[in-house]
């Protein structure tokens, strides 16, 4: 391993430990926005101190090894030339997980999200469509041990949606989830189809990160106009009978938010808010990521919705991230939940264009 990597490392191995006292400190512990960011912190780093310290046993380990082969005791270079490969390759991987680690950590990758879908090109097949990757989205969320709270929905005429929007709770939800943004197409025999002709229709997604009320960007309330309505509903005893629904349109970008889920205005006003602030703080990284994309392409891309990252066709039981190439005639278990199939690669093939970049820059 390069010698400035150490040094970052054994950088990192110093903050660990300053981390650790702070977290101690009762001004941290009572700063509970201060004391979670640490805490987050402090996780990530252990995990780095854990395979940087299994790092510097396993290199001891093989220095050991070397000098008994160089010995003249045959028993000892025998059992030393057996344990060598072994521990080269467990250098190897770790060296490698190490480097993964030193990667650029983008703070919002550890933020809930809003998840938001919309059917596309298709009418009533792709809002059809939309509710099929809802339940996949909510499956996965289940995997995961994330929560998902509807905000929103606009149902479709015979089931499915026009728009859903949803908040994902959990352990770092924003940073799997942010590979889901752009076009998805579904290649399928609708079932108002008489003739058994294929049909192509889309949905875009967009995955958005909460953002915390410290790094908010800042809202003039002249520029925001706030209506309210009665909620649409199926009727029956829980049908919203007072105005308690929101919708905020932001003057100045065009932006409309509507919250209808909550029974409680004062509910549904606060989450339409934080919707609109972090598609506000989105519109301002898309305008950072456009920059940078002058420069160099990204696996990740914009996430724009004209960008299209993935087709489900359903007769041949394929499913394919065009972003890598990678096809998986694996599309039922995908769409049962088991989306880190496909996500995975992604985020390998990603994280691959990183260390590439890095080395490129004499990071690494």
């Amino acid at each position: 391993m390069q010698d400035s990597i150490l040094r970052k490392l054994e950088a990192l191995a110093e903050r660990y430990q300053e981390v650790e006292q702070l977290l101690s400190q009762p001004e941290i512990i009572a700063d509970q926005e201060k004391f979670r960011d640490l805490n987050r912190e402090y996780s990530r780093l252990q995990r780095l101190v854990e395979d940087f310290n299994a790092y510097k046993t396993t290199a001891d380990d093989i220095e050991a090894m070397q000098e008994m082969i160089a010995g003249d005791d045959p028993d000892m270079q025998a059992m030393a030339q057996e344990e060598l490969a072994p521990a080269q390759e467990k250098l190897a991987s770790l060296e490698h997980a190490l480097q993964l680690q030193l990667l650029p950590h983008d703070e919002r990758d550890d933020c809930n999200c809003f998840l938001e879908i919309r059917a596309g090109t298709g009418g009533d097949e792709a809002s059809l469509f939309a509710g099929e990757l809802y339940r996949m989205y909510s499956k996965y969320c289940l995997s995961k041990g994330w929560q998902l709270e509807q905000v929103s929905a606009s149902e479709g005429e015979f089931g499915g949606f026009k728009e859903v929007i949803a908040k994902l709770s959990g352990e770092g939800a924003y940073g799997y989830m942010k590979f889901e943004s752009g076009g998805h197409r579904v290649q399928r025999v609708p079932v108002t189809e008489t003739q058994g002709r294929v049909h192509t229709s889309a949905c875009t997604v967009m995955v958005l990160p909460e953002i915390p009320p410290s790094k908010a960007p800042e809202v003039n309330p002249a520029d925001l106009r706030i209506d309210t309505f009665r909620a649409s509903g199926a009727g029956g005893q829980h049908i919203n009978k007072t105005d308690s629904a929101i919708r905020i349109t932001h003057i100045p970008t065009g932006i409309v938010v509507e919250c209808q889920d909550e029974r409680s205005q004062h509910r549904n006003r606060e989450r339409a808010m934080e919707v609109l602030l972090s598609r506000l703080a989105q519109m301002e990284e898309e305008k950072r990521a456009a920059q940078e994309a002058e420069a160099r392409h990204s696996i990740l891309s914009s996430g724009a919705r004209s960008d299209r990252i993935r087709t489900y066709n359903f007769p041949q039981s394929r499913v394919t991230d065009h972003r890598i190439n990678l096809t998986l005639y694996r599309l039922n278990e995908v769409m049962e939940g088991d989306l880190d199939l496909i996500l995975k690669p992604v985020i390998e093939e990603y994280q691959a264009e990183q260390l590439a970049e890095m080395a490129r820059l004499g990071g690494l």
